[in-house]
């Protein structure tokens, strides 16, 4: 039987509101868990202003820019409760957040990494991109292999508490990417970050790679989604 998944697009949303909505959603279905009552999925699809996060295991001194000039370029920052280490989130991303109770797929959170990775990379390849995993590091890149050329086009970083997830993954659709010149992205030093856009040398609309992820998120979970609204900012 296909798990129901409530998805929502939530538009541009300020990063710390849609940190409060993702939060809220978890509660709601750790709780029913400990109630012993059957629990919801949620995947929420997002843009955020420009915008500055820092993972559990980020570093500090990955952080190329101070906080007065950020503030002075109204760029946010914050520490957040995700894996993983510092990326920037903007206009022309796409940022997914999946609320899933793991429970109901399997307990095997590398897995479900991998198929957020395999989400991804099938999108990639409807717009004749190749995208492929590196080793040891979590997200999806292309030509990772050669380090020269290697370049990162999705970042992600998740939190799971009692096997229900929160956070997920940036796809550079069309982002101004000078803003990661400002960090070490994902703490990788020496290798670029790059865009859909620039890959393909084409202007995409953001309404249609988002149709595209759905339909590879429906594939790979083997999910069917559901777009009555269930939560509010």
């Amino acid at each position: 039987m296909r798990q129901v998944v409530n998805f929502q697009d939530l538009g541009t949303l300020e990063y710390r509101l849609a940190w409060d909505l993702q939060e809220q959603l978890m509660q709601q279905t750790l709780a029913r868990k400990a109630a012993g009552e059957a629990t919801s999925h949620h995947l929420l699809f997002v843009e955020h202003p420009p915008v500055y996060t820092l993972g559990k295991s980020g570093k500090m001194e990955h952080v190329l820019m101070d906080r007065q000039e950020m503030e002075k370029r109204h760029i946010g920052f914050y520490q957040s409760n995700r894996g993983g280490d510092i990326t920037y989130h903007g206009p022309g991303q796409i940022v997914g957040y999946p609320i899933f109770d793991l429970e109901c797929f399997y307990t095997d959170i590398g897995r479900y990494l991998r198929e957020l990775e395999e989400v991804i990379i099938l999108t990639l390849a409807d717009y004749g991109v190749k995208g492929q995993r590196s080793k040891g590091e979590t997200g999806v890149w292309l030509e990772p292999d050669q380090p020269e050329k290697a370049r990162k086009i999705c970042a992600m970083g998740v939190r799971c508490s009692r096997w229900v997830t929160m956070h997920g993954f940036a796809l550079n659709v069309h982002p101004d990417l000078s803003y990661f010149n400002n960090i070490i992205p994902c703490g990788i030093a020496n290798k670029s970050v790059t865009s859909l856009e620039r890959e393909t040398g084409s202007q995409l609309e953001m309404a249609a790679v988002k149709n595209t992820l759905l339909a590879h998120f429906t594939s790979v979970f083997g999910i069917s989604i559901s777009t009555s609204p269930t939560a509010s900012v």
